[in-house]
């Protein structure tokens, strides 16, 4: 499993709201839960939440008040406020001594606006608010009347970004370098104003920061729940390196059961069947598994005949079982090999001994639990230097006939006479050979011929679950003809190759690159010769 953390994508770095020459800039007190989540959003997704800044429009002139994330800023902001609060004062008084009633709505709105404009021009003379050429300096003597015909008339020709129509009198929002009417600005999402003091931004679009969580917060794909960060900001989580499901760092210790098969975990949405030796089996593997000896044959006859086109036919009739965990375990203690997978899932015999096969496919009973099966003993004679080959039972059909084309490469290196002393030669040739199987497989599968999707196989292993908890012996791997895959099946079959060429293993994964090297250059047959010979890989 690969270990994953989510770093700031820089399509979601955008710059701060630029503060036009109506706003001020007050300190915003975020609430504990909102810090947290403005925190995460910080390192993970960059400058994706934004702050919306209000305003009053009457034509004229406007008022405005930002609830920005807090800055350096701030500091300017304060002083500018007691700005504010000094000019009203002043020209308050000075209305006094003048006989001047200052509730008079006209009056009061020239004195406002005078204010206003003095307090801009004031706001103007520091760098940190207005737009410096490189290298240019602003002079803080020029007198503030002199900014007031830039500021009025750019005031009265502003348009809503949304509607694209004046602001016209009354609230407007000052937001990603734009002004709009309160009900233009939107979520992308949902299609509903947003009007909290904070939104999200993701490729030029809004959202509610809500709403930018549900869309983009990556969720788990077990539990479902959103993926929490990790005590620096950032997304932790696991993926499969192939499958690339998603899932929480904990499910991997809390019990969350694997398919044999596939190895994706089990989603709490999603029941897995339970084999009777403990494993656990996916719906969509479950649709093409193979449950018993009789079913496994036609895989059989197609692996025989996938040699005799190479050219490597298997003369002696070698019987094929399919067996239980524990008959596999068993008879591999008899043969004592000792360099096989922890996970053993066939054996290429050559002793004499008896084995107990599946010889009735089992059925799923209550709880979705494989129950009723039925096992037969069957005696192995020697009569060459192979007695059988046996495969783990309920795998699906490519990793039956994955397992099988590596076993009948054992059979066909003992029956030849090749005496290999190298487990990762002799493992490694085995490994190109279901390897090249499961190419010729993928190529020649069509996935149009039935259900094309893994949605679709999951909902056909669904009715057979129904099917045999009626006690109906029918087998979902018996609709499955050759060559007819669906993309679940065939994405499968490339599960298995990357397992192959990515096992980290001295035997299996090491001998098979070596392996297909040596046959990428000198050709199969070339390669085969020169291990009969050496009993190594020509180089």
């Amino acid at each position: 499993m690969h270990k994953m953390s989510r770093h700031p994508p820089r399509d979601r770095h955008h710059r701060l709201n630029k503060i036009d020459f109506h706003h001020r800039v007050d300190k915003m007190d975020l609430h504990p839960p909102i810090k947290k989540y403005m925190g995460w959003l910080s390192k993970v997704v960059k400058s994706s939440v934004n702050k919306v800044i209000r305003g009053q429009y009457d034509g004229n002139f406007s008022e405005g008040y930002s609830t920005q994330h807090a800055t350096s800023h701030d500091t300017h902001a304060s002083d500018n406020e007691d700005i504010d609060r000094a000019i009203a004062l002043s020209l308050s008084e000075e209305g006094q001594r003048k006989g001047k009633a200052i509730d008079t709505d006209d009056h009061l709105e020239e004195d406002e606006e005078l204010a206003r404009a003095l307090q801009e021009s004031l706001k103007d003379k520091h760098p940190l608010r207005q737009k410096i050429p490189a290298g240019g300096v602003h002079s803080d003597s020029t007198p503030a009347t002199s900014l007031l015909p830039d500021i009025l008339p750019s005031s009265r020709s502003r348009v809503c970004a949304g509607c694209k129509t004046p602001l016209g009198h009354g609230q407007f929002l000052s937001c990603m370098d734009s002004v709009w009417h309160p009900q233009c600005f939107r979520c992308l999402a949902c299609s509903e104003p947003i009007s909290d003091s904070e939104f999200a931004v993701h490729e030029d679009h809004s959202y509610h920061s809500s709403c930018y969580k549900e869309n983009f917060h990556p969720k788990c794909d077990v539990c479902k729940n959103f993926i929490r960060t990790n005590k620096n900001g950032l997304i932790e989580y696991r993926a499969h390196p192939f499958w690339m499901q998603k899932y929480c760092p904990s499910h991997d210790n809390d019990g969350t059961p694997r398919c044999c098969s596939c190895e994706r975990m089990e989603p709490k949405d999603i029941k897995y069947i339970t084999l009777d030796d403990g494993r656990k089996l996916c719906l969509e593997c479950l649709y093409t598994s193979i449950m018993d000896t009789d079913e496994c044959q036609p895989v059989y006859i197609d692996i025989q005949e996938f040699y005799e086109g190479l050219n490597m036919k298997v003369e002696q009739q070698i019987p094929l079982l399919l067996v239980e965990r524990q008959g596999l375990n068993e008879a591999r203690e008899v043969e004592k090999m000792g360099h096989h997978l922890p996970e053993t899932r066939g054996l290429c015999l050559s002793e004499e001994q008896i084995v107990r096969m599946i010889s009735r496919r089992p059925i799923i009973g209550p709880g979705n639990k494989m129950i009723d099966i039925s096992t037969a003993p069957q005696k192995l004679v020697r009569r060459c230097e192979v007695t059988a080959i046996l495969v783990l039972y309920a795998l699906p059909r490519l990793l039956t006939g994955y397992i099988l084309a590596h076993e009948m490469m054992h059979a066909y290196l003992r029956l030849k006479g090749y005496r290999i002393r190298s487990p990762e030669v002799e493992e490694g040739i085995c490994q190109v050979l279901a390897h090249l199987w499961l190419e010729s497989e993928i190529v020649s599968g069509s996935s149009s011929s039935i259900a094309t999707t893994s949605e679709a196989a999951a909902v056909a292993a669904e009715a057979a679950v129904a099917a045999e908890a009626t006690a109906t012996p029918s087998s979902p791997s018996s609709l499955v003809k050759k060559g007819e895959k669906t993309d679940f099946e065939k994405k499968l079959g490339e599960f298995f190759k990357h397992q192959i060429e990515t096992d980290p293993s001295a035997i299996y994964g090491d001998g098979f690159r070596a392996g297909i090297r040596a046959v990428e250059r000198y050709g199969l047959r070339g390669t085969l010769d020169h291990i009969k010979r050496s009993g190594s890989f020509p180089s």
